[in-house]
């Protein structure tokens, strides 16, 4: 498992540009697929058939992308201008290292010398206009000749082990869902399921709500990485999940209510099964399973997540054995699905 995330957290993906995860994946799944399309959204739709057929249509889903830049303009010296493809704290820009474009030219985002800034400018966070990207380029003709507006600018963080027992990398959202989803693949199933690699997540659920509408489940597992804050000085619900101890089972989000019903029953095989588990202290944000659910005439939406330090950075931080638990349970949910067919 953590050969396979590592491999997908080395790929760019950010939101609209995930044509590379979207590649890899396909050649992974396809020899374990009954059928494989890519929709208009670019969602990746794979169906696998199971010891028994699923009267009530199952679909996973897991996004393929990724938080990211996007080159707006170029100044008249070189630098680049931009705006940011997903939820992303300006705070945690300063500094970074970047690729820009397709040829993936190395950059560095920047901003005004700290003894150059007036004491009002070091007390707050710079406005993202106030940011730059360096690719040492000495005019605007230099840059242009590499890259232009529209351009996709994507984190360096490449995947390394971390700490005890944790993988250190960009984009673990959702690439550990994308993982789980691969090696529940490449096993005999329970029953017939639908996987959906989605797309623009992090953009506004784009391709997830397009995809419940082609595919038509009547339940949906949405395989997440999610925030996790069990940092210094954080107490009680405010550090919402922790890495390490087990899978998060969420009940409620931003955008979603969950089923009450598949809720308890994941809870039930996580502790039947001797399978750690925790769910969210604190109330915010969203994943596919808002757009899914609301689809059609509506869908019975559950969810199982990783939970990821420093979630939407270049450097988030998942414990290894929560992502192996994470498929485990899953695989459980798929036994206990199939369970139910007469």
């Amino acid at each position: 498992m953590q050969e396979l995330i590592s491999t997908l957290c080395s790929l760019d993906g950010a939101s609209s540009a995930e044509e590379a995860v979207r590649k890899f994946i396909r050649e992974q799944a396809e020899p374990f697929a009954q059928s494989i399309r890519t929709d208009v959204m670019g969602n990746l739709i794979v169906f696998k058939q199971g010891a028994k057929p699923a009267p009530n249509k199952l679909m996973l889903a897991a996004h393929m992308d990724e938080v990211g830049l996007m080159v707006r303009s170029i100044t008249e010296d070189g630098y680049i201008k931009f705006v940011t493809l997903g939820g992303i704290d300006r705070r945690v820009l300063l500094g970074k290292r970047v690729f820009v474009g397709t040829e993936r030219y190395p950059g560095i985002i920047g901003i005004k010398a700290f003894h150059l800034a007036t004491e009002d400018e070091r007390k707050k966070t710079p406005k993202l206009s106030d940011l730059y990207i360096d690719m040492g380029c000495e005019s605007a003709e230099d840059a242009k000749a590499l890259v232009s507006a529209g351009d996709i600018i994507v984190f360096d963080g490449s995947p390394r082990p971390f700490g005890n027992e944790c993988l250190r990398a960009k984009a673990l959202d959702d690439r550990v869902g994308c993982a789980v989803m691969l090696s529940l693949l490449k096993k005999p199933l329970p029953l017939d399921c639908t996987f959906v690699f989605t797309v623009q997540e992090e953009v506004g659920t784009r391709g997830a709500f397009g995809a419940a509408f082609s595919v038509k489940p009547e339940i949906a597992l949405v395989l997440e990485g999610t925030t996790a804050a069990d940092l210094p000085d954080m107490e009680g619900q405010k550090k919402v999940c922790i890495p390490g101890c087990g899978p998060v089972i969420p009940f409620m989000d931003g955008a979603t209510i969950y089923d009450r019903a598949l809720f308890e029953l994941l809870r039930e095989l996580a502790e039947k099964h001797q399978i750690p588990w925790q769910t969210k202290h604190y109330i915010a944000g969203g994943t596919d399973a808002g757009a899914i659910q609301r689809s059609r005439a509506g869908v019975r939406v559950a969810g199982i997540s990783a939970a990821v330090r420093y979630l939407h950075t270049s450097e988030g931080v998942v414990s290894r054995s929560d992502c192996e638990a994470m498929e485990r349970l899953s695989y459980l949910f798929l036994e206990a699905m199939a369970q139910q067919v007469e």
